[in-house]
């Protein structure tokens, strides 16, 4: 039986058997539980932390779990319904919409119904997490001086000199501020960079979280067409002209969902047109971590390429480990870094010390670089396993670019497609899809799905996800 599991099934037998004790009652010792229902002493701990969490029982160490005084329920039912003009009410300086649409964001982050295949998600499923690695790396770190102290707004510096040495080119340890991932940095770049109103560059199709983000600062996301080498310099240069805007956000390598690289040929031609039209780009490099094993030589950063402080590179840990190991960075050069600074610490003054003590212990461990070749090879493997079950049983959806980096397919709907209608058909028949429209800021040029391939626990879940979707759609 899985931990997990375990951990619910016990909560549910006590959670039933409180009856039998009075209120204040003591329930049987951790070691009668251990006895009576077979479990390890983990399991009989964490079911009563989760029944003392629900008000159920009350631990008192050294003495035992007691059956607590049950909760009454708040008699207040008042009329909330005020809100909705409230919310919705604009000003005569609001330029833009208040409200905030997370669906593309809650769509990879949401758990799908037990029995239904996860290629919507966002992130690695546990198999592939180092989660011994990190766990080591946790105990290690909660030993370390200080390690529950007040850290430098700015982060530690000994994080702060990794993140440079890993973006590379002449950025300095005095260049990065850490952050609470790269969902976070994102935000404080772009409240930095453009004020409310503002036109914000962005790739089509983008990452949805890119513009939830712009949204809810009250800017205005301007889509400029992507192909296999990444964003159009001549129509990016047209945006900047036609909207005056000064930020551009971009993901250079393995671009999410298409994953593209921005070419060679184009990368000194995006500095460039950046430079000319007194514009900042940030550089979203998530998936660095993430090249499948036949990527060859990665590009350089677009920051190691920028002498004149145009680019604002964000990156993160998080997709590479886990969810929940929230560390990241935003490297920039000149005075927006003061700007940065100021934004984050009048948000959340710092990034948890112990969080980063524990990102510290984990990269400089043996076990870091082989996690990073386990995970290419993995990635790359699941990679060649969907697009094959695709080819055989799906012949009608387009690949219009095999990515070799990233954890996702985007996949176009051939003919007369409907995204919406291809992600409920593929629910009912048990598989989760991202629809494609949340991918683009103005209408979609076509009917696409992203398909992600790192959410599951291995590749016959892949091939079994693809055989559903062939028997709903025939």
């Amino acid at each position: 039986m899985y931990e997990r599991s375990s951990v619910a099934e016990l909560a549910e037998f006590l959670r039933s058997e409180l009856d039998r004790y009075p209120i204040g009652g003591k329930l049987p010792s951790s070691r009668a539980l251990v006895e009576r229902y077979r479990v390890s002493p983990v399991t009989v701990s964490r079911a009563l932390a989760q029944l003392a969490a629900e008000g159920l029982v009350v631990t008192r160490p050294g003495a035992g779990a007691f059956r607590s005084r049950p909760r009454t329920a708040d008699p207040l039912t008042g009329d909330t319904s005020w809100q909705e003009v409230a919310l919705s009410a604009e000003g005569a300086g609001d330029v833009v919409p208040r409200s905030v649409d997370a669906s593309g964001v809650l769509a990879s982050l949401a758990a799908p119904p037990t029995g239904v295949i996860e290629l919507n998600s966002g992130y690695m499923h546990s198999s592939l997490q180092p989660e011994r690695a990190m766990a080591a790396a946790l105990a290690r770190a909660g030993r370390r001086p200080g390690a529950w102290g007040r850290p430098p707004v700015e982060g530690l510096p000994e994080l702060r000199d990794w993140f440079a040495r890993e973006i590379g080119g002449g950025v300095g340890a005095a260049d990065v501020l850490v952050t609470a991932g790269g969902q976070s940095a994102l935000t404080t770049a772009l409240r930095a960079l453009a004020p409310p109103g503002a036109p914000v560059l962005v790739e089509s199709p983008t990452y949805p979280g890119l513009l939830a983000i712009a949204r809810a600062s009250g800017c205005r996301p301007v889509p400029v067409p992507a192909d296999a080498e990444g964003v159009r310099p001549e129509l990016l240069a047209a945006a900047f002209e036609a909207t005056g805007a000064r930020v551009f956000v971009c993901q250079p390598l393995f671009q999410n969902p298409t994953g593209s690289v921005l070419s060679a040929a184009r990368r000194p031609e995006v500095l460039r047109i950046a430079r000319a039209a007194g514009a900042f780009v940030v550089e979203d490099d998530y998936a660095r971590h993430m090249a499948h094993e036949d990527a060859g030589p990665l590009p350089a950063t677009l920051a190691a390429e920028d002498a004149d402080g145009i680019v604002v590179h964000v990156r993160s840990l998080t997709k590479i480990t886990s969810p929940s190991l929230r560390v990241g960075a935003i490297a920039a050069r000149g005075p927006v870094m003061d700007r940065l600074r100021a934004i984050q610490v009048v948000d959340s003054f710092f990034v948890a010390r112990p969080l980063q003590e524990a990102a510290l212990e984990l990269v400089g461990a043996p076990a870091w670089p082989r996690h990073l070749r386990t995970v290419a090879a993995e990635l790359r493997h699941r990679r060649d396993v969907l697009v094959g079950a695709l080819r055989r049983e799906l012949p009608g959806a387009e690949l219009p670019h095999l990515p070799l980096g990233g954890y996702q397919l985007w996949v176009r709907l051939g003919g007369e497609g409907d995204d919406a209608a291809f992600v409920a058909a593929a629910l009912r028949a048990g598989v989760a899809v991202a629809p494609g429209r949340p991918y683009f800021c103005a209408e979609p040029p076509a009917a696409h799905v992203r398909l992600s391939f790192s959410g599951v626990p291995g590749p016959g879940d892949l091939v079994e996800a693809v055989r559903r979707l062939r028997g709903t759609l025939a």
